[in-house]
């Protein structure tokens, strides 16, 4: 039985890699060894981007409705208590945007968050 070389493959994950590093500065982009490493440090970064996103947008919706919350004379751990006492259960995305877009329906949130304390 005639013994098999690695080329075919050898050559497709390379291929593979070099096209994940394109675009790349300078070697990094063409010597398979620094792609290699630019490639696997870059998809760490991606794999903890992914992880801080969700916290910045998390802290953004909470500076909106500490924001609103300060225009209607409450703060923000008052009012989410208030809210949680009363039974409204509205995540922080969507009361940031009513913060936003509707500064009624906001306003009458914090006064039933009020009431309920």
């Amino acid at each position: 039985m005639a013994r098999v070389k690695g080329a075919m493959m050898t050559r497709k994950r390379r291929k593979k890699v070099l096209k994940l590093a394109k675009g790349y500065f300078g070697g990094k982009r063409k010597l398979f060894r620094t792609a290699k490493e630019a490639v696997m440090k870059s998809g760490n970064y991606a794999y903890i981007g992914r992880k801080q996103k969700k916290r910045d947008f998390r802290r953004l919706w909470i500076t909106r409705i500490s924001a609103a919350c300060r225009i209607n004379g409450i703060n923000y751990s008052t009012f989410m208590n208030g809210l949680k006492k009363a039974g409204i259960e509205l995540n922080r995305k969507m009361l940031s945007e009513l913060a936003i877009n509707d500064a009624k329906a906001f306003a009458a949130l914090v006064e039933k968050a009020k009431a309920a304390l």
